[in-house]
């Protein structure tokens, strides 16, 4: 298990190949709802968030694609890996975003999920979808500028 950081955050899983697929205009912060065998279990870091994908719903934000995997040790109290959290956010955050993503395009992603003290936090993402010709000089831009830092190295 990870020591905590110095501010108390500790990062239990990322959606690294959220940058590449995705061109990220906003982020936030939300809380999220859960059962206790899910903390245990997010405290051993055993999650998938690559998948996930954000609904909002009867004024309500919900996470799907999450996959908490149960914990051993909870006996017949397990939770359900894949079902569908609430997220906590104000009203005003869950209005403004649900506006957002009725733009064509637009979608709310999570890209990751730490613990803020004692409380699980989602970092939320509102994106749209790249096309490949940017993921192509998304690569590119980062090869050249390798091989400049590679250049300024040797001489």
């Amino acid at each position: 298990m990870a020591k905590p950081a110095a501010d108390g955050i500790r990062v239990i899983a990322t959606n690294r190949k959220a940058t590449h697929e995705f061109h990220i205009h906003e982020r936030f912060e939300a809380g999220i709802a859960l059962v206790g065998s899910e903390v245990k279990s997010l405290r051993d870091a055993k999650v998938t968030i690559s998948d996930g994908w954000v609904e909002f719903r009867n004024g309500q934000a919900l996470v799907h694609g999450i996959r908490i995997n149960e914990y051993a040790q909870a006996n017949r109290w397990q939770h359900d890996v894949g079902r569908v959290r609430r997220l906590l956010l104000h009203k005003r955050e869950i209005a403004k975003l649900g506006d957002r993503t009725q733009i064509q395009g637009y979608t709310v992603i999570p890209l990751g999920l730490y613990f803020k003290g004692p409380r699980v936090k989602v970092e939320l993402a509102l994106v749209t979808h790249k096309k490949l010709y940017d993921k192509r000089a998304a690569k590119r831009a980062a090869d050249d500028q390798r091989e400049i830092d590679r250049a300024m190295k040797r001489h």
